[in-house]
């Protein structure tokens, strides 16, 4: 039975923080090759789990050395039907994937989690598409049917909640949030934003915000940022609204280029780990109920442990 489906901690305002950039660490500091970005793949066999066994531990170890909370995320980004079948996992070896996935973060829980260092385990999801491109989109029902596979998946393991990261247009969240909910599983989503501050889609972030919750009836746990830095949204929320309120979450990218110029780069700009630290204490400043915080693209430990300097 999941620990915390019903209850989930981070929902009560405590820091928690999360990992970095997943992909990106193991693809340029470790050297390991990652066809179509998905680490998921690397399940198929000991040697990749232990992989990522070792990068995960290595972050939980930061959180419970400050006696934080921690989302594990699973390692499932990539791990849906279409981004699947170009590695040539049909639905069977899809869903074992994925509930493999779920087993190694509960094997984690269960040798490090602490009373104070509460570990919450999220089976997360990607775009059906680009995760930086807004192109064939889809309707509410069809990312709904589309997105459902992976999430009933998860809801059949002990995973506590699910996380839909890199979203870039409100229809495809709105359908994923209707799934986690036919599901009972608890959602929270995460877009993207270009350099602007509006997501690949042209939508404002307070648009994309406002109108999920408007079709869903609110029933998303939170939002997030996640796949920029800071300096491309920060104006955007100086003055926002109501909307600001949900969101819990931040994963910044590491370095401050775009999505094009990051898509186009064949090495990895790290950025400046205590400069971000510092945005990001800026950032809990202007968003009166940020208290999850993590990386994405070019993000390590390093930047996991200049946040947690900078606002512990």
């Amino acid at each position: 039975m999941s620990k915390y489906r019903n209850n989930l901690p981070q929902l009560n305002g405590a820091l928690f923080i999360t990992d970095g950039g997943l992909e990106t660490t193991l693809i340029y500091h470790q050297g390991i090759d990652l066809p179509l970005f998905a680490a998921f793949d690397l399940l198929k066999n000991d040697s990749g789990i232990e992989t990522l066994r070792d990068y995960f531990v290595r972050y939980v170890e930061i959180a419970r050395q400050r006696r934080l909370g921690f989302v594990l995320e699973a390692p499932t980004w990539r791990a849906n039907p279409d981004w699947a079948a170009r590695l040539g996992y049909d639905a069977t070896t899809l869903a074992d994937a994925n509930r493999k996935a779920i087993g190694l973060l509960l094997e984690i829980r269960a040798a490090y989690e602490t009373p104070e260092a509460p570990l919450v385990i999220s089976g997360n999801l990607g775009p059906r598409g680009d995760g930086y491109r807004a192109g064939a989109r889809m309707s509410v029902d069809v990312a709904r049917d589309y997105h459902a596979q992976q999430i009933e998946t998860f809801a059949q393991t002990d995973a506590d909640m699910v996380a839909a990261m890199t979203l870039n247009y409100v229809e495809e969240a709105v359908g994923i949030v209707q799934a986690a909910r036919d599901f009972r599983m608890p959602v929270a989503i995460s877009f993207t934003v270009e350099t602007d501050g509006r997501l690949p889609s042209g939508d404002t972030l307070a648009d994309a915000i406002e109108r999920t919750d408007e079709k869903t009836g609110g029933c998303a746990a939170y939002y997030m940022i996640n796949c920029a830095h800071p300096t491309h949204f920060e104006h955007v929320i100086n003055d926002g609204n109501g909307w600001r309120e949900r969101i819990r979450g931040v994963r910044a990218n590491a370095s401050k280029r775009s999505h094009a110029e990051l898509d186009a780069s064949t090495s990895l700009d790290a950025g400046n780990p205590v400069e971000l630290g510092g945005q990001y204490r800026q950032l809990r400043q202007l968003l009166p109920s940020l208290n999850i915080m993590g990386g994405c693209c070019g993000t390590d430990h390093r930047h996991v442990e200049a946040i947690c300097m900078a606002l512990v």
